[in-house]
């Protein structure tokens, strides 16, 4: 039987194609709520289907446009102090229709809306409903704050409607997209920050490398998010590429705490008999030295069958912008092509002194001594890595910034069904 999961309705003055920052973390959301499983409603005043991640249901209702033009006039008698007839009216039809699309929702995710000014029928509209509990799990995503911005308190008075974007519920969740954030709606709302969650904003990896699905596939599947470094082996299995020193390197920099990820990409040559018998070497000295995790060979690892995999130029590419660094202990190399393709990608080079290296990278490329002991290159990686700030921010965000990671640890233990609270 399929897991219930509960569902979600998303509430915003507008949605993609839409361009804007809270725009971006619907739509952001909307994908990484259906990737995990998660039926997702975006509600708002535009925007389009189509603009959406397949699967998410979009509901347009005109009057939660914040450009619809009898909120404009609303609006304009609002700035001068003057709550106009017509508020009232836009605010129940407003109320009547999201009561009308709400109800079958286990949670309401309103972004903006409770400390915005920019359609106050809206807000009132919906702390009418949550006085009357028509909505039962309301969680608030709060970005700006109307009462706390030089230009947009200029345009708030004192008492309702305004006071509306300050008034804190104890039926309502919290969110803000930083703690700075956090402390200004604390302020405002008079409460202790803690009452408040921060959640970040995330990052889709696949989107921004430009992943393939099988890269995807392959990433999860080598357990790329959670790793410390990534580092590439783009070579073949042959004796010349001194695998034996990279699996002892490996070894080291995890007896460091280092949660590194090897991948040599290229494969033995299944016809020779000699070469399948080094790999097999390869393998037992991994598993002797306690790596197998850790260094990896691609192939070996189908990301969808048990047949040998042979990764094309596409897929390389892919790699080369996943990884951190491009490992070459080789003891020679004809020319040494990853070297370029490294330094194309924007990648750090850690390699012994072969023709592409010596003469094309020269004081650009990190030499490591493969005549010296393992510990050494471990060393000398271990120390680039947690210098480079490059490197340590990429990889924090890896661990920790990614909007999968961003719902397993923060969204998705606030969602509830109805019947929860």
């Amino acid at each position: 039987m399929k897991k219930q999961v509960p569902t979600s309705a998303v509430l915003h003055y507008s949605a993609p194609p839409t361009v804007g920052g809270v725009e971006s973390v619907i739509n952001a959301h909307a994908r990484i709520f259906l990737q995990e499983g998660y039926p997702m409603r975006v509600i708002a005043g535009s925007g389009k289907a189509d603009a959406l991640p397949p699967g998410c249901e979009f509901k347009h209702l005109e009057l939660l446009n914040s450009q619809n033009q009898k909120i404009l006039r609303i609006n304009r008698e609002l700035e001068k102090g003057v709550v106009p007839d017509t508020y009232y009216r836009v605010r129940d039809q407003i109320k009547i229709a999201l009561e009308r699309e709400l109800r079958e929702y286990d949670n309401v995710i309103v972004h903006n809306i409770f400390t915005k000014h920019f359609n106050l029928p809206l807000t009132d509209a919906l702390h009418r409903l949550l006085d009357e509990r028509k909505i039962q799990h309301c969680i608030a995503w709060c970005h700006d704050f109307s009462w706390s911005s030089p230009h947009s308190r200029a345009l708030l008075h004192e008492g309702k409607p305004w006071d509306l974007l300050r008034q804190y519920r104890s039926d309502v969740r919290y969110v803000t997209v930083s703690e700075q954030r956090q402390q200004t709606l604390a302020a405002l709302f008079g409460i202790p920050k803690q009452t408040i969650q921060v959640i970040y904003n995330g990052i889709d990896p696949q989107e921004l490398l430009g992943s393939s699905a099988e890269g995807e596939h392959l990433a999860k599947k080598l357990g790329l998010d959670s790793a410390d470094l990534i580092m590439l082996m783009p070579v073949r299995i042959t004796r010349a590429k001194n695998i034996e020193f990279a699996l002892q390197v490996t070894a080291r920099l995890c007896a460091a705490g280092c949660n590194v990820r090897v991948l040599l990409s290229g494969p033995p040559d299944p016809h020779d008999p000699e070469n399948m018998a080094y790999f097999k070497e390869l393998k037992a000295l991994r598993a002797s030295l306690g790596v197998t995790e850790n260094f990896r060979f691609l192939y070996d690892e189908n990301p969808h069958s048990s047949k040998a995999y042979i990764l094309d130029m596409e897929m390389i590419g892919e790699l080369y912008r996943m990884c951190d660094l491009v490992f070459m202990p080789s003891h020679r190399e004809g020319f040494g092509m990853p070297v370029l393709e490294a330094a194309f990608s924007g990648k750090a080079v850690f390699a012994t002194a072969i023709p592409a290296a010596q003469e094309i990278g020269g004081k650009f490329i990190h030499f490591i001594d493969i005549e010296s002991a393992a510990e050494r290159t471990a060393r000398q990686i271990r120390d680039w890595a947690t210098r480079d700030a490059v490197h340590q921010l990429r990889a924090i965000t890896r661990q920790q910034y990614t909007w999968q990671t961003i719902f397993h640890n923060n969204i998705q233990p606030l969602l509830a069904f109805k019947d929860e609270r």
